[in-house]
């Protein structure tokens, strides 16, 4: 008989085993099993219940403070006072972790979050295995997971099988706006080509190591600040911004990463922390050996940002992704973007005059083409916007400049974006299928990732 560790539900505490038996799933219900949660993200997909998914959970991890922290954070989620969530958690913790999880398969849906050195050979594993895969980004962070990767998806259409990623920034209010506004003519005209020197589109992300997430400082672990096992920036946090130009500058529309995609430029650089920052945000007092290749007189030289230069569909675009060590109090993680059209741009800042909080903005492209935006911004906002987002205003600046004002009700932050995005793959999951544009797009956007990791080295 399988003995499984079994989790009292005292934060970072695992309490002593226990005899189970596991069972497959009964019925049409989903029963997640989480495999190897070394990143806060695995235990935000639990920030809420789901209908016809099952409340017992099955974790296979290795022993540690990675795996505590998450059955803290899923103890903290059912023990709040507002809407507390019911979900059971049976661990297992022992070394054969992922084989064990393989062997046995109490449940139909894997979802991965943690370390990405060894995240495509999970997924392949998981789907040639019969699972369902919703995975974190990155799902691959080199060339040869791509290659791995595109094996996983070609199994996963042959099986009838699901893998998706979890694209939160599609569900951010400003991003949703500006790809509503860029597919308005008469206000947005049509999508530039731009140049090397201009692009048409541009997406620029700070973030930082240190943060505060549901209530708690956030403990990093210290493979975070290796590259090999994270992925550069923009194999990582770049995954979000190639998925927004994507979605925004070709809706609906299949991008083959064959044809459509060129690499001009990319490049990579580092955020140098000192040992009592890395101490503060991994609570270790010494650098493990696999990071030493990044110390320079005791300093931690994280290869931490990049920017890629590149083509989709002959529109020129540009990624840029930073890491701070810590944002200034009452701000966090901003966003940049400019999509630029023939009429207007459309700009999202989230800079002190925004009060930290993502603005959408539309300038019309020159004084010539402010009058008439006028008139075609107060028609659609009366005739179509209005009507989809009550409460949208649009407030004019000066002559040919305009802030959308969006109340606080559709800016449900970071956190519930996990929620909304599991609910979007559920109902895939319901269906038996994801689209077509989906499953290539993801394909196109880790060529595009780790081909610009390849272009930086």
């Amino acid at each position: 008989m399988n003995k499984y560790i079994l989790i009292i539900t005292i934060p970072f505490i695992l309490a002593a085993c226990k005899q189970k038996e596991i069972t497959n799933p009964d019925g049409d219900m989903i029963t997640i099993m989480t495999v190897a949660p070394g990143h806060f993200h695995a235990a935000l997909i639990q920030k809420n219940m789901y209908p016809l998914v099952d409340s017992q959970v099955y974790i296979f991890a290795p022993e540690g403070a990675e795996v505590e922290d998450y059955l803290a954070r899923i103890d903290a989620f059912n023990s709040r006072i507002e809407d507390p969530t019911k979900w059971h958690n049976t661990v297992y913790t022992k070394e054969d972790f992922f084989e064990k999880m393989l062997e046995q398969k109490p449940g139909n849906l894997v979802t991965l979050a943690g370390n990405n050195q060894n995240k495509t050979e999970y997924i392949y594993e998981c789907i040639k295995g019969g699972l369902n895969v919703l995975s974190d980004k990155p799902m691959a962070i080199q060339p040869a997971d791509f290659e791995l990767l595109k094996e996983a998806f070609a199994i996963a259409e042959e099986k009838g099988l699901l893998l998706y990623d979890i694209m939160t920034e599609r569900f951010e209010i400003t991003t949703m706006l500006q790809r509503v506004f860029s597919q308005q003519e008469r206000i947005f005209g049509t999508l530039l080509i731009g140049t090397e020197a201009e692009p048409a589109i541009t997406k620029e992300s700070v973030h930082h190591f240190s943060k505060i997430i549901s209530g708690i400082p956030l403990q990093r672990p210290p493979w975070f600040f290796d590259v090999e096992q994270e992925g550069e920036a923009i194999a990582d946090v770049g995954t979000h911004l190639v998925d927004l130009i994507q979605w925004e500058a070709f809706p609906g529309e299949v991008i083959d990463y064959k044809n459509d995609i060129s690499i001009l430029d990319s490049r990579r650089w580092t955020t140098d922390l000192s040992k009592a920052q890395f101490e503060a945000v991994t609570v270790l007092d010494e650098y493990p050996e696999y990071l030493r290749k990044y110390i320079e007189n005791d300093t931690l030289r994280v290869i931490a940002n990049s920017s890629l230069n590149y083509t989709l569909k002959g529109v020129h675009a540009k990624i840029s992704v930073e890491w701070k060590y810590r944002a200034p109090d009452g701000t966090g993680d901003t966003h940049y973007s400019i999509m630029r059209g023939s009429l207007s741009d459309l700009i999202i800042k989230q800079g002190q005059k925004e009060n930290y909080k993502p603005t959408l903005y539309v300038k019309a492209v020159d004084a010539g083409h402010a009058s008439a935006l006028e008139g075609n911004i107060d028609l659609y906002m009366n005739e179509t916007l209005a009507e989809q987002y009550p409460g949208i205003s649009m407030e004019r600046i000066e002559t040919g400049f305009w802030r959308v004002n969006i109340p606080n009700k559709y800016r449900s932050g970071h956190e519930a974006h996990f929620e909304q995005v599991t609910q979007q793959f559920l109902k895939y999951m319901a269906l038996g299928k994801i689209p077509k544009d989906e499953v290539a797009n993801m394909i196109a956007k880790y060529y595009t990732t780790t081909a610009a990791v390849e272009k930086a080295k």
